[in-house]
């Protein structure tokens, strides 16, 4: 760990489970000042316990989808440390469904977090982000780029946040960068832990579509999100990155020679 603190601070929504808490703790051991922010005070608490050791991190508990609750949050946090360098939108919901089948409850959930709780977000750190030349990076999904059986709200919220992430580059680009990465099915949680275990059925089918053979792991995701978000990166914007072993470089066929067959 980078035990000095590098005076950035950086903001990770939906921090409190799967991709979120490894994207806050690879920020925090690279010497940030990191805020958790989220609904739930017990699952955000886990995660600043569980971060790497000396790690200057805090909590933030706010809905992301209520406008006024997420803008007095960001507003709090650089009023706090005096600045805000990065928000990271990671807060998502993911509910299956076709469009014949999902329930509008949960059709609505997913669109109040996923597309609503970016674009609040952002607009509430715009002016913070603005005022160090800072940045914004999306935590999209393949699902953004291509559709998924039986995930129509979720593909539809997804794409929504990369046409966000475009828009806001074009309208921004000349005081913030926003960019998105857009993982693939990445091990974040224990059910997908168990669902692609050694020897499943499902592993079997992911390592025929996706060319490295396996699942993503959130530190993985995590390491794209840090590169966006630092000097390396400071000429990209508007930049879609996929996290996904190359399964988007595929036309989506099956395989008809292989050169490994």
């Amino acid at each position: 760990m980078n035990q000095q603190n590098s005076g950035r601070v950086v903001v990770v929504t939906g921090a409190g489970a799967g991709i979120g808490v490894a994207i806050a703790h690879r920020f925090a051991a690279d010497g940030h000042t990191v805020v958790v922010l989220g609904r739930t005070e017990a699952t955000l608490r886990r995660t600043v316990e569980e971060g790497p050791e000396g790690a200057d991190m805090h909590i933030a508990v706010a809905d992301v989808s209520a406008p006024a609750a997420i803008t007095a949050a960001l507003d709090g946090v650089a009023e706090r440390f005096g600045r805000l360098d990065v928000l990271v939108n990671n807060a998502g919901v993911a509910i299956p469904g076709t469009v014949e089948g999902l329930d509008p409850d949960a059709y609505r959930t997913m669109m109040s977090t996923n597309v609503d709780g970016a674009f609040y977000a952002s607009r509430a750190a715009l002016p913070h982000l603005r005022a160090v030349r800072g940045c914004i990076v999306n935590v999209g999904s393949v699902s953004a780029l291509g559709g998924d059986w039986g995930q129509a709200g979720y593909n539809m919220t997804k794409g929504a946040l990369a046409r966000l992430t475009d828009v806001m580059a074009l309208d921004h680009g000349g005081e913030i960068r926003v960019n998105a990465v857009h993982p693939g099915v990445t091990l974040s949680s224990q059910f997908l832990r168990d669902a692609l275990a050694e020897g499943s059925p499902l592993l079997a089918r992911f390592a025929d579509r996706v060319p490295m053979g396996r699942a993503g792991q959130p530190a993985e995701v995590a390491g794209v999100v840090a590169f966006l978000a630092g000097p390396d990166a400071g000429y990209v914007n508007g930049a879609h990155v996929p996290v996904d072993g190359g399964l988007t470089a595929s036309t989506g066929q099956a395989a008809l020679y292989r050169v490994d067959a």
